[in-house]
């Protein structure tokens, strides 16, 4: 609706996802919504063909395009709009810093933005918690669903875990089983995946189990045959990386098995529980773990099974890991603050926001009397690089 109220003005919107999958989504389902209105939309992704992508460069260029869904490919400078006045970002927490900002620049006057995600990243959190960003939540969940329940194993219990995958699939429901991925390790989390895999094979053979593998080294049109074996329901158990984190919709998977839990961090997976409990069953996050464990990530694991609100995970991240740099890039890291808490000083925070806005709306040039000693404040300010110089 925010999208059309744009193009209603002489705007143009454009969605960015993380993922293609996410992408193809979006676009079909706007798409639909879109079909005998006359507001024309495109998709723009890595996979789409040299020879259809010039013509979705150009149009928004021209502005004959009103809406552009796509990935990644969307913030390449030469995706270039003539009048872009609403961007929306969806899985704002797998977009960095410079990333985000990249469409900011896509028209002289800076678009309104919509960023969306189920767990807002500290620095995010941090930004609201300074104003610079109105929230909305929907903190409800949709009509018939229930609340996941989630629970934290040791590699000990695999059998019994292993028993209850088979009740769930009895009873003509599907499972997810993640496995790590991280970059630096490739190669070694390549090996975590087809071991559990073959694992897996083994207590759940063929015919009676059907098995889909999904992973980033395979081809887009591979991992799309494997998705949808799985959303047909062709199989019951699919062995996957993160690459399914976001953007992937079964309303019949009940179980998400996370595998190294203690190697995520809370927003993936809050993310990746966030992939069932999408119909009306009852439906169960199994956090499976070695002995070994840091303070840190029992923190982590703890936070998981007492909670499902992505405000509070966020919370307990932001604790963790810190707000990063509001004006900066950093997304997460230490603010050197002297006295105040961004967390436990929230509303002390929101009231001097408050009062500097409407400090700011009276006496905008600080003239007034009662002002003066903030003007001077500001004017010593000016002459340092940084606050910190003043004490």
């Amino acid at each position: 609706m925010t999208m059309l109220l744009a193009i209603d003005n002489g705007f143009q919107a454009c969605l960015v996802a993380p993922t293609e999958i996410l992408a193809n989504q979006h676009y079909n389902g706007i798409k639909e919504l879109l079909k005998d209105t006359g507001v024309t939309c495109e998709l723009l992704t890595g996979s789409v063909k040299k020879s259809v992508r010039k013509p979705i460069h150009e149009a928004p260029e021209s502005g004959n395009l009103h809406i552009l869904i796509g990935t990644h490919a969307v913030l390449e400078d030469k995706v270039v709009f003539k009048n872009l006045g609403f961007a929306i970002i969806d899985e704002q927490h797998r977009f960095g810093v410079a990333q985000r900002s990249k469409l900011w620049h896509k028209n002289e006057i800076p678009p309104h933005v919509l960023v969306m995600t189920a767990t807002p990243i500290p620095r995010t959190l941090a930004m609201s918690l300074y104003g610079d960003l109105d929230i909305s939540v929907i903190d409800e969940l949709p009509p018939g669903r229930k609340p996941v329940k989630t629970v934290h194993r040791y590699d000990s219990n695999r059998l019994k875990v292993f028993q209850f995958i088979k009740e769930e699939i009895k009873k003509g429901r599907q499972v997810y089983v993640v496995y790590p991925l991280i970059q630096e390790s490739e190669a070694l989390d390549y090996k975590d995946l087809m071991d559990g895999y073959e694992s897996i094979a083994r207590d759940f053979p063929q015919p009676e189990y059907q098995i889909s593998i999904v992973h980033g080294k395979m081809k887009p049109e591979d991992k799309d045959y494997e998705m949808e074996r799985f959303v047909k329901g062709e199989t019951q158990i699919m062995v996957a990386t993160t690459v399914i984190e976001v953007g992937v919709n079964v309303p019949n998977a009940s179980v998400m098995i996370i595998e190294s839990a203690e190697r995520f961090g809370l927003s993936q997976l809050h993310q990746l529980r966030g992939r069932v409990g999408r119909g009306a069953d009852q439906s169960y996050c199994i956090l499976m773990t070695s002995y070994k464990l840091s303070s840190e990530a029992k923190t982590r694991l703890e936070t998981m099974v007492q909670t499902n609100d992505g405000f509070e995970i966020a919370e307990v991240d932001l604790k963790l890991r810190g707000p990063g740099d509001i004006m900066g890039t950093q997304q997460s890291g230490m603010l050197n603050l002297k006295i105040a808490d961004i967390v436990k000083d929230n509303s002390i925070l929101k009231s001097a926001r408050y009062y500097a806005l409407q400090l700011l709306k009276e006496d905008p040039t600080l003239e007034k009397p009662e002002n003066l000693v903030v003007r001077h404040f500001y004017a010593q300010l000016a002459k340092f690089k940084n606050i910190s110089e003043l004490y």
